[in-house]
């Protein structure tokens, strides 16, 4: 008892960690973000702290929101008490991944890789702890490191040599590439792609006791020749945890907007246009997302479905949604902003609140809305209603059409009715630059002074 009483805090932390790690699989469970196990990897889990590693592609200076699922992945991994590996692909990044893959990807030089590689940590920082020092601080590794001295000589006597080219050949990612009536067929460069990626597995194992490599499901093949690796050349066990590629209900890609890939650099896709993508989920995409791209809890999921389900007009979920993952990605006040944007145009201070918008929400809020040019002299004595709307900007095919809106009290200047004796001013500017035309609810025209 008194060695109890003096090793309390001791005991404690022993029993809160095998608390927190016989979570981890469960946590993937309830969450839909398992699609196959290798056998022993949950009782592997159980009985230490252990390393997992996850791959990203660093052909960009971004991830995309395609990436998401395995960066959740490595995070709920380190939220359960285990050691993350970010691995940045610099070397199998310039050879190219066949799987899922219809063509060969350009190759990158050393320079770009590293540039994208310190953007890419940048942005797993917001889901991973890098620098706290404790035992299971997130570490992010590049296979280039490891890869640039290895001489094709020493590769294919000390790697090459332990699998065959028959069970290369039966991995789906091999031969699907080669069936596929579209292809070209396979290069030898991304044929031996998979056992440059079974190598990183080894070379982290050997390295790091690295045991655990996770991904998405179409990474079963690479995977599983990497376990082959560890144990006929490390003569270890290694193993692999798949996540299910995530699909929408309505068949369309995940991750895909209309203006292509959804990425987490707020250069390339707005804080504005990422909060959308998430409101704008369908319910069912909604209550399968809100378990695999927050951190929420159980109870509290299934709190928020059940409210969604009595009152689905109200769209709580997909709000709670956007919120948490806008938050993640970006920040709280970027968060704030791009709700307010979302609801600017049903404000009833509109034109107060559009003015808090910087320029770029702005522009995202109104993209594709007709937009016409004039000069700022026009507005020293004011720009009357009909040019407004026809010869100075051509909204309306003409005058006597302009007429008849204002006469029906159709036309409205930033929100507000106008009719045909209005002159639109300096003081109807937007940020001193934009004022926004409605005619009746569906139609929107911007004029942008210059």
């Amino acid at each position: 008892f008194s060695f109890l009483v003096a090793n309390e805090s001791v005991i404690f932390v022993l029993i809160k960690f095998i608390i927190m790690a016989s979570n981890f699989i469960e946590v993937l469970r309830w969450r839909g973000m398992i699609h196959d196990v290798m056998p022993g990897a949950e009782e592997h889990l159980l009985e230490q702290m252990r390393s997992a590693y996850v791959g990203f592609d660093p052909t960009a200076d971004s991830l995309h929101i395609g990436n998401l699922v395995p960066i959740m992945l490595l995070a709920h991994y380190q939220q359960c008490g285990h050691k993350p590996f970010a691995l940045v692909g610099g070397a199998t990044g310039m050879i190219g991944d066949p799987s899922g893959k219809s063509t060969e990807r350009n190759f990158l030089d050393e320079k770009t890789l590293r540039h994208n590689q310190e953007a890419i940590k940048n942005q797993l920082a917001h889901f991973l702890d890098f620098d706290s020092g404790e035992k299971n601080a997130a570490v992010l590794v590049n296979n280039y490191d490891w890869m640039k001295d290895f001489s094709f000589l020493d590769f294919i006597r000390d790697v090459g040599k332990h699998i065959t080219v028959n069970y290369m050949m039966a991995k789906d990612s091999v031969k699907n590439r080669i069936s596929a009536e579209s292809s070209d067929g396979m290069s030898f460069t991304e044929f031996t792609y998979q056992l440059v990626q079974g190598y990183d597995f080894l070379h982290l194992f050997k390295a790091h006791d690295c045991t655990i490599q996770m991904g998405g499901s179409d990474q079963w093949g690479n995977i599983t020749t990497g376990t082959e690796l560890i144990r006929r050349v490390g003569n270890g066990k290694g193993f692999a945890i798949t996540c299910p590629l995530i699909t929408k209900s309505d068949g369309s890609k995940f991750g895909k907007s209309e203006g292509g890939n959804v990425w987490l650099d707020a250069k390339r896709t707005s804080p504005y246009k990422f909060y959308q993508y998430w409101l704008n989920s369908s319910d069912d995409d909604a209550e399968k997302y809100i378990k695999i791209f927050t951190f929420l809890e159980e109870d509290e999921i299934k709190s928020l479905i059940d409210a969604h389900k009595e009152q689905p007009h109200l769209r709580q979920l997909q709000k709670r949604l956007a919120q948490e993952i806008t938050t993640m990605v970006h920040s709280q006040a970027d968060f704030e902003n791009a709700e307010k944007a979302s609801t600017i145009l049903y404000s009833k201070s509109f034109k107060a609140d559009i003015q808090t918008l910087d320029e770029a929400t702005f522009l995202d809020v109104f993209e594709g809305v007709p937009t016409a040019d004039v000069s700022k002299t026009l507005l020293e004595s004011g720009l009357d209603m009909i040019a407004a709307l026809s010869a100075e900007t051509n909204f309306l095919a003409s005058n006597g059409e302009a007429r008849r809106a204002l006469k029906e009290n159709s036309i409205s200047v930033n929100k507000e009715k106008v009719g045909e004796d209005y002159k639109i001013s300096a003081s109807d500017l937007i940020n001193d630059t934009y004022v926004i035309i409605n005619r009746g609810k569906r139609s929107t025209f911007i004029i942008r002074v210059v």
